[in-house]
């Protein structure tokens, strides 16, 4: 284990540009040992009041910075968290459970995302629209929509808090942050190097607490004009309707449960390891994680046969570790839920061809798992695992595999391999979701567009298409 490993800090909330207290703590739990390592306040009603009224503060000013300083100090924040890098990935990995060369990845995109942003915010063009009459100008501007709402989640909690706040400050807009209450100090960390960049008090406010009391707050208070969201499908419907109320706009990043389609004429070792990698990244908790993968008859044994010894080869313990390339689930929620989808799946007819079972009784390590001969019936097939647990079926013709990629509600992620040009143009076309990846695994990059359809919400997280949920459209006609 790393020795030069700081000591976890306890975290408070951000408010209107200092760092208070609160009466109110609870524990924050280190995955790998189950001890508690710190402790985070949590926000009272006074606490968010605040916020959201420093955030509509601040929103005056902040709105009237030329995009070129704004640009300025996102980039200091930007070179700020790279510098930091070690420090923030040490602290994520204690309490999220990552591998340390994870965290420090993830930091390091965060990075990238926040300077992305910073030029693209310099690039929020109007136009100007030809009139039918000499004497009309006819103009349309773009201005940042206002304090914005943003919940993040425990699974990526500097990556999903980066990508909400970078959008919004670049765009003009001033944030209230409710950051993930089990993960909350590498959020922390990320919103530390915009104070220290020169950010300005109010533009960006942090807050902890119980989920269900911060959202229908927030999303009600009359400063905050935009909510984004990133979480379960249950939770995103809940909180748009919230925001509906209020006709508040939202940018919904919700679950998935992404097929990943192996074709015969596909390289198929290359298809095997790369999926198995993908898989077991963060545990496999990750809403664009592969998770039911469909292998044409033809491959499938070849492709059965390389997908586990990739898995049995994984090193799986304390992130903190030298060489371990999968750490514990994050919570010992996730842990209960991996039993139950794997015995539920053998109650139904399953094999288990590796894995299937935690690891040790410290901690909340759970082997990488391969199921096969699962039917569609089994909840493993129709709920999102979120987790190490990868089932493996059999298809015959494309037909049927694009009928199960789209059987399912969600269309977050999809994955496909296949040599064959004509395959890849009939899945682009077919294929019913936000993104899909053809031969490698490219999702996620900050100039390309995030998001899903059906119920795996709408809006994009990223590329120029983030920005748009930022900003509002202003048209303005002149009689000279």
């Amino acid at each position: 284990m790393t020795s030069s490993v700081k000591p976890y800090p306890d975290t408070q909330i951000y408010v209107d540009g200092a760092w208070r207290g609160g009466d109110r703590t609870i524990a924050v739990i280190d995955p790998a040992t189950e001890a508690q390592i710190g402790r985070l306040s949590l926000a009272s009603e006074q606490d968010l009041s605040d916020a959201a009224e420093a955030a509509a503060r601040a929103f005056r000013d902040w709105r009237k910075v030329s995009p070129l300083e704004r640009s300025k100090l996102m980039r200091r924040a930007a070179q700020l968290l790279r510098e930091r890098a070690d420090d923030v990935a040490a602290v994520m990995t204690r309490e999220q459970g990552k591998p340390l060369a994870e965290a420090k990845a993830e930091t390091l995109a965060g990075a990238d995302v926040i300077d992305w942003f910073a030029e693209e915010g310099r690039r929020a063009y109007g136009r100007v629209i030809p009139s039918r009459a000499d004497a009309v100008r006819q103009i349309v501007t773009r201005e940042p929509v206002g304090p914005v709402a943003a919940f993040t989640p425990w699974n990526f909690p500097l990556n999903q808090a980066v990508r909400k706040v970078s959008a919004a400050l670049a765009s003009g807009c001033t944030v209230v942050l409710k950051g993930p209450e089990e993960t909350p100090a590498s959020c922390a960390a990320l919103v530390q190097v915009f104070i220290d960049a020169g950010l300005p008090a109010g533009a960006l406010n942090l807050v902890y607490g119980v989920p269900a009391e911060v959202s229908s707050y927030l999303i009600a208070h009359p400063a905050i004009r935009k909510i984004s969201f990133t979480g379960s499908t249950p939770v995103g419907k809940l909180l748009a309707a919230k925001a509906g109320e209020h006709m508040k706009r939202v940018t919904m990043e919700l679950g998935g449960h992404a097929p990943a389609i192996v074709f015969a004429d596909a390289d198929v070792p290359r298809a095997a390891k790369l999926l198995a990698l993908a898989k077991i990244r963060n545990a496999g908790q990750v809403c664009i994680s592969p998770t039911r993968f469909m292998v044409q008859d033809a491959a499938y044994d070849e492709f059965v046969e390389h997908f586990v010894a990739t898995l049995r080869s994984v090193k799986v313990g304390n992130g903190l570790e030298e060489g371990v390339q999968m750490g514990p689930l994050a919570n010992d929620r996730r842990l209960a839920a991996m039993e139950r989808f794997v015995a539920d799946a053998l109650d139904h007819g399953a094999k288990v061809l590796t894995g299937g079972e935690r690891i040790g009784r410290e901690g909340y390590f759970f082997a990488p798992t391969v199921l096969t001969d699962v039917p569609l019936s089994a909840s493993i097939m129709n709920e999102e695992p979120f987790g190490p647990l990868a089932p493996v079926s059999r298809f015959s013709r494309y037909e049927d595999a694009l009928t199960e990629a789209n059987r399912l509600p969600w269309g977050l992620a999809s994955y496909a391999y296949t040599r064959s040009s004509a395959t890849s143009a009939a899945l682009s076309e077919d294929i019913e979701a936000g993104m899909l990846s053809i031969n490698h695994h490219g999702l996620a990059v900050p100039e390309t567009p995030f998001g899903g359809v059906k119920d795996s919400g709408y809006g994009s997280e990223g590329g120029t298409e983030a920005m748009d949920a930022y900003l509002v459209t202003k048209f303005v006609t002149e009689h000279r």
